[in-house]
């Protein structure tokens, strides 16, 4: 991990951009801190700069009550480079909405399980880096998208102790699998009206996930829509796990 940049935000909060090899990243951490301190790991749907005005809200509100987190470009967006496998998809996707036609599960499988197998394992290296810093003393939540992403990581990092899943994303078959398989405490966030979810597959989903603690915070309003009370609701949940 090699940082780049940083500054100082208004409330105090540090940033500093980083790159662990060619993937870009960037770590906030509270400006008061005076021991190691928590993590939330922030996925995204892609393209650092068009998320970060998202992310640095969401970054400055987990700061505020004692975390530090983090984020790093997904595989093919933003500068990375672009996977013609994941273009053609993309393409199919659009393909298959202008039309108005069901999107198949070959589409969302060749869409979402290829940047799955490419960004867990990118995930699990920035971890690997981030908990080495001695500000960062764990222990590690993952907070947003993609969801599938958020599966899979929930499976297989032992480090990630709770989760908060941003359910607005294509969800191939076998994640429903994958998602028996959970058991942490889970908080997921549906945006009821999303009008790039398909919602019955999310409540599937959410129902297949084998976690003792989970919950399930609806919220009517499109993908964009998501209230603030509800940034508030996901960070008291990880207040009660990972402190």
């Amino acid at each position: 991990m090699h940082f780049t940049a940083e500054r100082r935000l208004d409330d105090g909060v540090l940033e500093r951009e980083f790159t662990l090899g060619e993937i870009p990243g960037i770590l906030w951490t509270p400006g008061s801190a005076s021991a190691p301190v928590p993590l939330i790991l922030l996925g995204h749907p892609g393209g650092l700069p068009k998320m970060y005005p998202r992310l640095a809200g969401r970054a400055q509100h987990s700061a505020a009550e004692g975390f530090a987190t983090a984020t790093i470009e997904l595989p093919g967006s933003g500068d990375r480079p672009r996977l013609a496998a994941t273009e053609q998809a993309r393409a199919d996707l659009r393909r298959a909405l202008e039309a108005g036609e069901p999107v198949g599960d070959e589409i969302i499988d060749a869409l979402v399980l290829p940047l799955v197998e490419r960004a867990v394992p990118e995930w699990q290296a920035a971890l690997d880096s981030l908990l080495a810093l001695p500000e960062i003393g764990g222990p590690v939540g993952y907070s947003g998208g993609v969801i599938s992403i958020g599966v899979r990581l929930a499976v297989v990092e032992p480090r990630i102790v709770a989760a908060g899943l941003f359910a607005g994303s294509f969800i191939p078959r076998v994640m429903f699998e994958e998602a028996r398989q959970v058991t942490i405490p889970l908080h997921v966030l549906l945006q009821w009206d999303d009008e790039g979810n398909d919602r019955q597959a999310a409540l599937n989903l959410f129902d297949a996930f084998g976690s003792k603690e989970k919950s399930l915070n609806a919220n009517m309003g499109g993908h964009t829509g998501v209230p603030q009370f509800a940034g508030d609701a996901a960070v008291r949940f990880f207040t009660r796990h990972l402190k």
